[in-house]
């Protein structure tokens, strides 16, 4: 079976670095940062100035296919032309392309003497930051050079493991897929003293879009969402302001909405008017080689044992952590909070002993029942009675504060799924919980990272500061209680809000918002079976 052709461009990756090369080309993992918005746009711009005639080419014997940027005839003589944004490689008094961009141009020259039967002596490169063209030959010497890198590129092709993480410290900085990538986070992993810069993407300014009115009607009305409530006036959202659309109760979403979600990559998701999480719409990459790496990875019971060790462990110790720093001060504990206290440290010591998957769910049982028996230690006094937890109740809850809690959960599950998924791995198929109808397991496994930090101190910060009504924040049938439509929307404000925050991670020691950090775990899940493991689940609450 024929091979199908290499894209130009891959050629120029392969040069800057193998491993982007494998990425992009075999994983299909592509990123448009600035750097790659500003390179369209100046190809734009020189086409609208006349300056860029673009001309497609394809040879199976090459093994290439790309488009000429340019093509101009000077003396006879035809000559490729190729646009970049940035300098040229400045050699004392003398000029010279980049090796990536040497590479490209060769890969075009070859395609353009195949296509014309003709030989082309030489391209030009013309570097618009520092307005400087640099000539390059088409010597022999480059003629080899692009085979061998057709031959190199198919060779990782082939390839089962993602090539090392490049050397030259220097290129990640430039590299659109360092957020993908995470070179800094696997020097990290390797060498513990390293100090890691952070190049994970900045915190996204995008909102998530609640409509918890029923009847609500979600349509497209050029590049924005229309949102348009049974009463009141429509909104209009421009779509690239918008992260998710999330859904409470019955609502309506048009197929045109729809696609312009899809096309760019938001999120739907729903949940029942009780507050339950039902599910989502999102548009996914076929992410082949992840799932498959996944799937192998969670076949071996004791690597499943591994990692789950590692999450209870960060479960109970962010519990831990969370009751100690709230009850710091110059009054002795209250001795039901030390008796709490005293039995999660005894289910925290015996974790590193559980040899199966049931004894560490009783371990992690028996840790959280101490937790919630020691949550209401740390509630303000001035807290009304009626928000205070009566230990941990779920389906359904019986006060207030579980109500809170239950909510705040389902949020934060439809966050690490839209993480999973973004990230291309497989929520169905996790390491710790077994398969169930009422969330994904790997979901329900990260989610536990996160309980705390993002719900739980939320939570319990939002009662403090008395910002919960206990009669109008609150719907009650007989023995069960839901947060009414005024408490969802103060709790998602609450939630929404604790996303935002920033804290420095205590290993890579960056800062990054929580929103961020959930992505990056999950992503550092992704590498402990793609041969970097040693990062996932070490943060912890300070």
């Amino acid at each position: 079976m024929d091979e199908p052709t290499l894209r130009v461009m891959s050629l120029h990756a392969l040069a800057y670095c193998e491993r982007l090369f494998y990425l992009e080309e075999v994983e299909e993992l592509r990123v448009a940062d600035e750097r790659v918005f500003a390179g369209r746009t100046l190809h734009e711009q020189l086409a609208e100035e006349g300056e860029l005639i673009e001309l497609t080419l394809e040879d199976e014997q090459l093994g290439l296919r790309g488009r000429v940027d340019a093509l101009r005839r000077r003396d006879g003589q035809l000559i490729p032309y190729e646009h970049k944004r940035g300098r040229c490689r400045d050699e004392g008094a003398a000029k010279a392309a980049w090796p990536s961009d040497r590479l490209q141009l060769g890969a075009y020259a070859l395609l353009l003497e195949r296509a014309t039967g003709r030989p082309i002596p030489e391209g030009r490169v013309r570097y618009h930051k520092d307005n400087t063209l640099v000539r390059v030959p088409i010597d022999e010497a480059l003629r080899a050079e692009v085979v061998a890198a057709v031959e190199r590129a198919r060779a990782l092709s082939h390839a089962t493991t993602r090539p090392p993480v490049t050397s030259d410290e220097r290129r990640c900085g430039r590299c659109s897929l360092a957020p993908v990538c995470l070179p800094e986070e696997t020097r990290k992993a390797a060498d513990p003293d390293y100090a890691a810069s952070r190049l994970f993407p900045a915190d996204d300014e995008r909102q998530t879009l609640h409509v918890l009115g029923h009847g609500t009607r979600i349509g497209r009305e050029g590049e924005r969402l229309k949102v348009t409530p049974l009463e009141g006036g429509a909104t209009a959202h421009p779509i690239e302001t918008v992260r998710a659309v999330v859904l409470h109760a019955y609502a309506s979403v048009s197929a045109q909405a729809l696609h312009l979600c899809a096309d760019h990559g938001v999120a739907v998701h729903w949940f029942t008017g009780g507050g339950r999480y039902m599910g989502s719409f999102l548009a996914d990459d076929l992410a082949v080689q992840r799932r498959i790496r996944q799937y192998e990875a969670l076949r071996a019971p004791g690597f499943q044992l591994q990692l789950a060790r590692r999450l209870v462990t960060a479960r109970i110790e962010g519990q831990l952590r969370f009751l100690l720093r709230s009850s710091r001060g110059g009054e002795a504990r209250p001795a039901g909070l030390e008796s709490s206290l005293d039995g999660m440290r005894a289910s925290l010591g015996a974790v590193s002993r559980a040899d199966n998957p049931a004894t560490l769910l009783g371990l992690e049982g028996q840790a959280a029942a101490a937790y919630f028996a020691g949550l209401p230690h740390v509630l303000s006094a001035e807290v009304d009675p009626a928000l205070a937890p009566i230990g941990r109740s779920r389906r359904p809850p019986r006060d207030p504060f579980n109500a809170m809690l239950s909510f705040g959960y389902a949020l934060l599950l439809r966050e690490v799924v839209q993480a999973i998924r973004g990230v291309g791995l497989d929520a169905a198929f996790g390491f710790y919980h077994r398969p169930r109808s009422a969330a994904p397991p790997l979901a329900l496994d990260l989610i536990e990272l996160f309980r705390v930090p993002c719900v739980d101190m939320a939570v319990v910060a939002a009662v403090n500061r008395r910002q919960f009504d206990p009669v109008a924040d609150f719907s009650r049938a007989g023995e069960q209680v839901w947060l009414s439509d005024t408490g969802r929307r103060k709790l998602i404000e609450v939630f929404e809000r604790r996303l935002a925050d920033t804290y420095k991670h205590p290993v890579l020691d960056y800062s990054l918002s929580y929103r961020r950090q959930i992505e990056l775990e999950v992503r550092l899940l992704e590498k402990e079976w793609s041969g970097e493991p040693g990062l996932f689940a070490r943060a912890r609450i300070r």
